[in-house]
């Protein structure tokens, strides 16, 4: 995909994202730099809205410093408010520090993904990890 189509592509989901009522983007920033994210993709079909996926980046050198709890403790506060029931994520299950937040935040691992990804020549497994909301 050529750069403008790829941006363009981009633009349009985030648009999608506005209009969505189970979807949204949280970003944490210190200054003026980007330092946090935390993605929420809902589902669009009647059988899934109830449920959101969740993508989540903290830069190296602010992690360890409950950004990502903030993030959670923010996500979950949304979710609620919107009737929400299920939160769910993957995650490399060599990802020690993620999976040991994810389960810190409620989230319990649902399964593994075998040789999901293909990261520096080898292929990993990923864990499904979900919450559920009551």
């Amino acid at each position: 995909m050529n750069d403008s189509l790829q941006q363009s592509s981009k633009e349009l989901e985030l648009k999608n994202m506005k209009k969505s009522e189970n979807s949204t983007i949280f970003v944490v920033e210190k200054g003026n730099n980007l330092v946090g994210y935390l993605v929420v993709m809902g589902g669009t079909a009647r059988r899934t809205k109830h449920a959101v996926y969740i993508v989540i980046g903290i830069l190296k050198d602010y992690r360890g410093q409950g950004i990502g709890t903030k993030l959670f403790v923010r996500l979950e506060e949304w979710a609620r408010d919107r009737g929400l029931h299920r939160l769910e994520l993957t995650t490399v299950t060599k990802n020690g520090p993620g999976v040991a937040l994810y389960k810190k935040m409620g989230f319990e691992i649902e399964g593994t993904k075998r040789d999901s990804l293909f990261i520096d020549g080898e292929y990993v497994d990923e864990y499904y990890m979900s919450k559920l909301l009551d």
